[in-house]
């Protein structure tokens, strides 16, 4: 498995090179598009990329959950959690990638 991890700053050098945009221009549109991404989230919309994914939040209940260590009872609160679910597209392309 590679080491590598995608950075804004490679997303702006690829769209430098792909658009033809300035690298700051670029690197200006990476963060508004994501910025426009996490808006819509806090303000909980789903984010619909097509032929990628879908990226929602779920409220998530108050429970009841459990210290492994000491088995005592801790509550948890409720809360806002982030989900990405992949489209079929994506997952066949990951899966194509595994296969060498």
């Amino acid at each position: 498995m590679a080491d590598k991890t995608l950075t804004r700053m490679d997303l702006a050098e690829a769209v430098h090179e792909e658009v033809g945009l300035s690298r700051n221009d670029s690197a200006e549109l990476v963060e508004a598009v994501l910025s426009h991404i996490s808006d819509a989230l806090v303000a909980g919309e789903q984010v619909k990329i097509s032929s990628f994914g879908t990226f929602s939040v779920r409220e998530k209940a108050a429970r009841i959950g459990r210290n492994p260590k000491t088995g005592e009872e801790v509550p948890i609160h409720p809360r806002r959690v982030l989900t990405f679910r992949s489209s079929h597209l994506m997952k066949d392309r990951v899966a194509a990638g595994n296969r060498s």
